[in-house]
């Protein structure tokens, strides 16, 4: 894990974060043994934005118990709207009681007195948002210092109306070679000064060494896309630097439990977006 990684500022926030984030969902259901040293891992290589959430498994207890003490080198993402106070079957929740019970229940699993960003989980509309009241339950708690930033993890059609409401710091957006449904949408929410957070941006990685699906990566095939790969390069590095080569993202949260795929996200990352001529023939062919 030689050499640094590069950072940009993430919208309007201020935030200078690191271009490779972590997705902690893929610690939400490890050993404490692999969770504690994959953790540290991350910080070691450099990163330092961390998404989780709620509902992840024991990503946040883990993040708590393994990396709390090293808090001042991370920002820290997780989500509301997550089951706390409820049914899990009932699905997501966004009433002000359960978005601050939530956020309570983050800052003790976590064992911080604040969370960075917390984001609306499962891209609730505008309607939803605002009949719950939710803007103002997590303005309020702004200003009680326990969150800093509000966010969310959004998708089309609702993004749309969010980036219109001009209340929100940071969407989590997915995006990749693969999932190009929101290309367009990513450079309106930086135009706006919102930060950029992309997930899926290997496409979950190749079938057979990470979660992504068939259907999914034959697309890859389709393209040619293998004729554009540089010599030694994976199928899911190429797709990382692809997916790097937005001009209008800011940080990609990529998730692993594996730390021989950890450093391959890096090494990619450090490799930096696709020259412009790859990206270009890479896009015409998709």
């Amino acid at each position: 894990m030689a050499g640094t990684l590069s950072t940009s500022k993430l919208g309007d926030t201020g935030l200078e974060v690191t271009r490779l984030g972590y997705g902690a969902m893929a610690v939400g259901n490890v050993t404490d043994h692999v969770a504690e040293l994959v953790l540290n891992s991350v910080l070691d290589s450099g990163i330092n934005f961390i998404d989780t959430s709620i509902d992840y498994g024991s990503s946040e207890e883990f993040i708590g118990k393994y990396i709390s003490k090293r808090r001042s080198e991370y920002f820290i993402a997780s989500k509301c709207g997550c089951p706390v106070i409820t049914d899990p079957k009932d699905g997501h929740i966004y009433t002000s009681e359960n978005i601050v019970a939530g956020v309570n229940q983050s800052l003790t699993r976590m064992k911080t007195d604040y969370l960075d960003f917390v984001q609306f989980h499962g891209s609730p509309s505008q309607d939803i948002i605002e009949d719950n009241g939710a803007i103002d339950t997590l303005m309020k708690l702004r200003e009680e210092g326990k969150i800093r930033f509000l966010g969310s993890s959004s998708v089309l059609p609702s993004i749309t109306d969010h980036i219109n409401m001009g209340v929100f710091d940071e969407f989590q957006i997915p995006y990749s070679a693969l999932n190009r449904e929101h290309e367009e949408v990513i450079s309106r929410s930086a135009d706006a000064g919102i930060g950029t957070v992309i997930r899926g941006g290997v496409a979950q990685g190749e079938p057979g060494m990470g979660r992504g699906k068939t259907e999914i990566w034959d697309k890859f095939s389709v393209a040619g896309l293998d004729e554009l790969r540089g010599e030694g390069e994976s199928r899911s590095a190429f797709i990382l630097r692809f997916t790097l080569s937005h001009p209008d993202i800011h940080t990609i949260i990529v998730g692993t439990k594996n730390l021989d795929h950890l450093n391959e996200n890096i090494e990619a990352v450090q490799k930096g977006p696709l020259d412009v001529k790859t990206y270009s023939e890479a896009k015409n062919r998709l």
